[in-house]
């Protein structure tokens, strides 16, 4: 079955989240994800949190808790915050989900909070575009969201792998948890 008709099947079914780590369509990207370095999937997390952030802000532009799970994570990150309040951050980034109504929107948050979590561990970069791409799909509909879900996939795959190959060029400092 193509990505299509089980993003159609999950739409019927009115499920929420139209893709899972399960998805076929996903399982290269998932392959992807376990064979990168800690640092260089979080960096390619903070570069798809901060467009989809952008994005939020454009129709909420007085709601922080995206922003502000953003900016604790990348100080997580750098050993300069605790993981506990950098934790309640993103909590508070999905608990800003439950308080919209556009299932688009929703996923937004969802995705900003899982591409945070990739500070804790790497394996939490599958859910960005779980929730990213189900997203694409509520703005454009399932039938004229096939090119733009394409397209992002290659996008989350192109920056992986720059970011993999250009990772020492990041100023920001690490945490010893980071790096080993």
């Amino acid at each position: 079955m193509n990505w299509i008709d089980e993003a159609a099947i999950r739409l019927k079914k009115k499920n929420q989240v139209l893709f899972t780590k399960d998805s076929a369509y996903l399982q290269d990207l998932l392959t992807l994800f376990q064979n990168q370095k800690h640092t260089a999937a979080a960096l390619w997390a903070f570069d798809f949190a901060a467009e989809s952030i952008a994005m939020l802000e454009e129709k909420y532009p007085d709601e922080q808790r995206p922003r502000e799970a953003l900016a604790a994570v990348k100080d997580w990150a750098a050993g300069k915050a605790k993981m506990r309040w950098a934790q309640r951050k993103i909590l508070d980034c999905h608990a800003f989900a439950k308080e919209i109504d556009q299932k688009e929107d929703i996923a937004v948050c969802h995705a900003i909070g899982q591409a945070c979590a990739v500070v804790h561990t790497a394996g939490h970069a599958i859910g960005y575009p779980i929730y990213d791409l189900t997203a694409i799909v509520y703005r454009l509909g399932i039938a004229g969201c096939a090119e733009a879900v394409e397209q992002r996939k290659q996008d989350y795959i192109d920056r992986l792998f720059y970011w993999n190959a250009h990772c020492s060029d990041y100023m920001g400092e690490w945490a010893p948890f980071m790096t080993r």
